[in-house]
């Protein structure tokens, strides 16, 4: 079973608030059909919860070559859903995400999932993917790099990092 989280949250002034996440499921089966499930899933999310923006994850080149192919595949059906709706889409790296909400690049998840408890003050745990989803949203919503506070003027990114 291959799984795609997805998580909403509302930013008013400085406070974030969760609104909802859980995960897209599909068996296993033709990559055709998998992908129409996620995109129509999706809309079915986007339908429901009316967002602004969606942030996504950017592809990252793994070990295995069909692995990252298959990924890119699954975030392209998530892709054409958020532009099939006219939605503004940001992109960032697993790095900037993790930095973002944990404080470094290279959190593990559990470390992730925690941080995404105690910033949208949940009362438990989400699923890790919802997670990755949510901490996603909350990177976007804090301006893509730390609080958002922090100046960008004169740096650059560099393997996801603000240098």
């Amino acid at each position: 079973m291959r799984t795609t989280g997805f998580g909403v949250i509302e930013k008013r002034g400085d406070q974030l608030s969760y609104v909802g996440s859980g995960c897209v499921k599909t068996q296993a089966g033709e990559l055709p059909a998998r992908l129409k499930l996620i995109f129509e899933n999706l809309c079915e999310v986007i339908a429901e919860y009316q967002p602004e923006h969606v942030s996504i994850e950017q592809v990252f080149v793994n070990v295995n070559p069909k692995s990252t192919l298959l990924l890119g595949q699954a975030r392209g059906a998530a892709l054409c859903a958020a532009v099939s709706r006219n939605l503004i889409v940001a992109e960032y790296t697993a790095l900037q995400i993790k930095q973002a909400v944990v404080g470094k690049g290279h959190a593990q998840k559990k470390q992730v999932q925690a941080m995404v408890k105690r910033l949208l003050n949940l009362s438990g745990d989400p699923s890790l993917d919802a997670a990755d989803a949510l901490a996603c949203a909350i990177c976007h919503a804090h301006g893509g790099f730390g609080l958002g506070k922090i100046s960008s003027v004169g740096f650059r990114v560099k393997r996801g990092r603000w240098v």
